[in-house]
């Protein structure tokens, strides 16, 4: 126990202080946040709120949600700055609820991502449910997070949201369960050219502890996805913690081919730079990213999707 006390002294002042140096536990990092979801996204700087059609949309913006196509499982792990205690690993599920008119197809058969290909016009006619395991951090200090979300699209406009169960538990002190959710809207502005996406994540300001009204983070989020051509997506975004700097964020996405797309992104408040890469094939799509932070050094971003069906 005396070796215990100090470990935990040291991986607090390591955990809270970079937290509040904005560089680790920023709205866009953990810590009670909501985080990132996917590698496409962790190499566009995190800027997201307004990409659709993907089964990381259950964490960026569940409204992007509406535009799923096909049933798809995800699987996703993130490490920063080579810190096991900053592991992140979450199982995502989208299933389609109803026909999907109109859907359209690759040439092999397989359905589009939003990722690799052209946008299409087809959605699910009675929106898409989604599912989500997730967990962040080590022994000492973790959080685990279990939700269930929706997103429906009637013309061009698109609607979600989600609700969480989120526990966090410290060693030695317990564990906390508390309930929160999330809202968020997409619009196609010019369709299949430019998008705006906005999402309010914990708009009830759940309390976490009555110590010194520790609440979970509320964060808003709003952006913009403008694609130029079918090879080009440019994505800028605001993020706003209602107790921290807002944070600025900007990625492009360039697909010289059918079945591979390179990415790069930047945020302003976390001083990062992130650049990765994605890969089509078949049915399963494969996206990894790598971020620098000149103070904290690398993180790692590794994310694995398969759809199924006709």
């Amino acid at each position: 126990m005396v070796y215990c006390v100090p470990r935990r002294i040291l991986f607090f002042v390591f955990f809270l202080g970079c937290f509040n140096l904005g560089l680790a536990g920023s709205a866009a990092a953990q810590g009670n946040g909501p985080g990132v979801r996917g590698a496409r996204a962790a190499s566009l700087g995190n800027a997201s709120v307004a990409l659709a059609g993907e089964v990381w949309s259950m964490g960026n913006n569940a409204a992007g949600l509406g535009e799923i196509q096909q049933p798809t499982v995800g699987f996703y792990a993130e490490n920063r700055y080579f810190s096991p205690a900053l592991n992140v690993g979450a199982l995502t599920v989208a299933l389609p609820v109803g026909r999907t008119p109109g859907a359209s197809f690759a040439t092999d058969g397989t359905a589009p991502t939003q990722a690799l290909s052209t946008p299409t016009q087809g959605w699910s006619r009675n929106g898409v449910v989604a599912f989500e395991a997730q967990r962040f951090g080590g022994q000492l200090y973790n959080e685990t997070r279990l939700g269930a979300g929706y997103g429906y699209r009637f013309g061009q406009i698109s609607l979600g949201g989600r609700l969480d169960m989120l526990q966090v538990s410290i060693e030695g002190l317990g564990s906390r369960r508390v309930l929160l959710g999330t809202l968020g809207g997409q619009i196609e502005v010019v369709p299949q050219r430019l998008s705006f996406g906005a999402s309010l994540y914990n708009l009830s300001q759940t309390r976490l502890a009555s110590y010194q009204d520790e609440r979970v983070p509320t964060v808003l989020k709003a952006g913009l996805a403008y694609r130029p051509s079918t090879q080009v997506l440019l994505v800028v975004e605001t993020e706003k913690d209602v107790e921290r700097d807002a944070n600025f964020k900007a990625g492009l996405e360039y697909r010289p081919v059918p079945v591979l797309v390179a990415r790069v992104g930047l945020a302003t408040l976390t001083e990062q730079a992130s650049t990765g890469i994605g890969v089509l094939a078949g049915a399963f799509q494969i996206d990894y990213a790598a971020a620098f932070q000149q103070t904290l050094g690398f993180s790692q971003h590794l994310s694995v999707s398969k759809s199924w069906g006709k």
